[in-house]
C-alpha cells in the first residue's frame, strides 16, 4: 500500500472510532487503493560474468511499458554498467544469477543474470 493510501486508512479508522466515518471519506479511500493498482511492473535483465554486483554488464534486456528492448546498440550507452549502478537507480533485484552457458562467438562462457524489477 502506498503511503498516501496508509495515511487515508488510518484516518478512517480514527474517525470510524468516533462514529464520524463518511461514505465520501471511504469514497476516497479506495479511489486512492486503485490509483494505485494502475501501477506497472518494469523487469531488467542484467547479464554480468560473475556473480558480483559490481560486475560490468555485459548484456541487457528490459520490459518497460509492455515493450521490450535491447536497450542502445552500444553498450557504452547502456544506463547501468553494474548492477549495483540499476540498485542505486531504484530497481530492486527479485533474482539473483543462475549461470547460464552462453556462446556469443567462438567460445563458451558462463554468464550470470540479475533479474531486477521497478514499479512506476
Amino acid at each position: 500500500m502506498n503511503p498516501v493510501s496508509a495515511q487515508l486508512l488510518e484516518a478512517c479508522i480514527e474517525q470510524l472510532k468516533q462514529g464520524e466515518l463518511t461514505e465520501e471519506r471511504l469514497r476516497e479511500l479506495g479511489k486512492a487503493i486503485g490509483e494505485n493498482g494502475s501501477r506497472r511492473q518494469s523487469l531488467l535483465y542484467l547479464q554480468t560474468a560473475t556473480t558480483a554486483v559490481t560486475s560490468q554488464v555485459i548484456g541487457m534486456l528490459q520490459v518497460a511499458d509492455g515493450e521490450v528492448s535491447d536497450g542502445p546498440f552500444d553498450p557504452a550507452d547502456w544506463p547501468y554498467k553494474t548492477v549495483l549502478d540499476a540498485i542505486n537507480a531504484g530497481w530492486r533485484v527479485i533474482r539473483f544469477p543462475a549461470q547460464l552457458l552462453s556462446s556469443h562467438g567462438p567460445d563458451v562462457h558462463v554468464t550470470c543474470e540479475f533479474i531486477l524489477e521497478k514499479w512506476e
